[in-house]
């Protein structure tokens, strides 16, 4: 291929992507947790967006474009209002040197962002009885939209599961929160045995589940299973499981 053609190829690909996706700027950034950082971007492009508690929006990390060399990480919106023309982001700092990981823990004020819009349907069956809640660090942050958006009169109950005692987040509402303590979190029997325990109304509610694959998959089991929860009411969304890449 010839460089001119090298050049119309890339000039395509950043005006396709140009339009996939929204500009702003990091306002601020804040520790909220051991690992945990609050990232608030702001630009008079986020006025028109909407969203829905528990969806999410992908960061391009990278130089370039994901067509140029950037890749796409998943976060969850931990807050968003049209009329700030801003959101805020929380991100997991694992402690390894993943594209993701590092943006997290490098983020800084007036750094550009480019992100597509909120997306997703991990969201609230507003008609259940009540809600369920499980999950660990990652699930936290949109555990957080949600519960803020319910009705004060509307019960939830849950568990989230994190490192240490510091790595909570502070939710909305009280949730059971337990430590690993150095076991690992992937098929946390920590988090399992945890919402076992839990004293819940007669009668299935609606559950999120949300994390690790195969710790979600274990719960579920147990919802359904244990408990004779019907399927349509336990809902999923697997953020990771080790040696996945490309998970929401």
């Amino acid at each position: 291929m010839s460089p001119q053609g090298g050049d119309v190829r890339k000039g395509l690909a950043r005006r396709l992507l140009d339009r996939m996706l929204v500009g702003g700027e990091v306002l601020e950034v804040e520790q909220v947790a051991a690992r945990m950082r609050r990232i608030r971007i702001g630009g008079a492009a986020l006025a028109g967006l909407t969203w829905t508690p528990g969806q999410h929006v992908r960061v391009l990390i990278g130089d370039g474009g994901g067509l140029l060399g950037g890749v796409l990480r998943t976060y969850s919106i931990w807050a968003f209002d049209p009329s700030w023309e801003a959101m805020d982001l929380i991100g997991y700092d694992h402690g390894g040197d993943s594209p993701g990981a590092s943006w997290v823990r490098n983020a800084e004020p007036g750094q550009e962002v480019a992100f597509t819009r909120p997306d997703g349907g991990f969201v609230l069956r507003e008609q259940a009885p009540y809600h369920l809640f499980a999950g660990e660090e990652t699930a936290s942050v949109a555990f957080g939209a949600m519960l803020r958006a319910l009705p004060p009169d509307r019960p939830a109950f849950g568990v989230v599961e994190a490192e240490e005692p510091g790595g909570h987040l502070e939710l909305p509402r009280e949730l059971v929160g337990v430590c690993r303590d150095g076991a690992p979190a992937a098929r946390s029997e920590v988090l399992v045995n945890t919402v076992r325990e839990l004293d819940l109304p007669d009668g299935p509610g609606v559950a999120y589940l949300a994390g690790e694959a195969r710790t979600i998959q274990a719960v579920r089991a147990h919802l359904v299973g244990e408990r004779g929860w019907p399927r349509k009411d336990v809902r999923t969304k697997p953020f990771w499981t080790p040696g996945r890449k490309g998970m929401d």
